[in-house]
């Protein structure tokens, strides 16, 4: 219990710096200068208005200075990790695996919040998350590592098995649609990937996350841009001649918004779903 509680109090400051790392990261700013200010009166916060969780609760969730209110998104995402960070210690015991996990999802949260929000993975996490794996991978059978993750050459092979399947589909998907098709991102985020899964199932991870964001786009992005459509007003009507709808406008759709659950799933279960599709392996 108390390794619990204490990987929660580590948790939630990871959060906070994913808080920093989410709003500064899109935007090429550097996560340690300057300190974090008030998004409203630019009001530098002293070391006891940084404080995750705690401060927001004391401060009643407005700054000290303007009295503006302080969204709760930003103690949302502290427990989020923090509870992240629990789960991992409560599941694999206080060891090096659950430190490997609670990381690796950190990582896989702070990607889907910037690619949904800015539809752009920063290299800072994938970049980071990249070395962790393959530096974990080396030093995990020192450890007493269990199998949950890849092996140091599997772990190699695997992020050139990631990103190199994305770099072949982003070819293929520019020269069918003649636009680009994945960003540099999509690929770093799958040889992070790659890192901790192996070849096996970061290559199942890539299928994987297509088929959500294929079920989402059929489910959810196409009705409400073909509902969009259909919202025709007198003035466009009249422009039309009453003769056509406009076209349906197609929303971008982040990948990696959907590489990163696939990921987990694949960490937790990807074992077991490829021995069902594929028993030889």
């Amino acid at each position: 219990m108390v390794a619990i509680v204490y990987a929660f109090l580590v948790g939630l400051c990871f959060g906070s710096f994913l808080n920093v790392c989410v709003a500064r990261w899109p935007r090429d700013l550097s996560v340690i200068r300057p300190r974090s200010r008030c998004p409203h009166c630019g009001h530098q916060l002293a070391w006891f208005e940084n404080i995750p969780l705690f401060s927001w609760l004391v401060l009643r969730a407005r700054c000290r200075c303007c009295d503006e209110s302080i969204s709760a998104i930003y103690p949302l995402l502290e427990v989020g990790i923090g509870t992240l960070w629990a789960v991992s210690v409560w599941h694999f015991g206080p060891s090096f695996t659950a430190i490997r996990v609670a990381v690796f999802l950190t990582i896989l949260v702070g990607v889907g919040l910037t690619d949904v929000k800015h539809y752009l993975i920063p290299d800072g996490f994938t970049v980071t998350g990249l070395l962790w794996c393959l530096g974990t991978a080396l030093a995990a059978p020192f450890l007493g590592e269990s199998l949950l993750f890849a092996g140091p050459y599997d772990a190699l092979v695997g992020a050139c098995a990631g990103a190199g399947l994305i770099a072949v589909i982003g070819w293929l998907g520019e020269a069918a649609l003649k636009r680009e098709a994945m960003g540099m991102g999509d690929m770093t985020l799958m040889a992070f990937v790659g890192a901790a899964l192996g070849p096996a199932r970061s290559i199942a991870t890539v299928f994987l996350g297509a088929t959500i964001g294929a079920v989402v786009f059929l489910a959810v992005v196409y009705p409400v841009a073909v509902m969009r459509r259909g919202r025709v007003t007198p003035q466009t009507e009249l422009a039309l001649g009453g003769r056509a709808l406009p076209p349906v406008e197609m929303p971008l759709v982040p990948f990696g918004v959907f590489l990163a659950p696939a990921a987990v799933i694949m960490l937790i279960w990807g074992d077991r779903i490829i021995g069902s599709v594929f028993p030889a392996f």
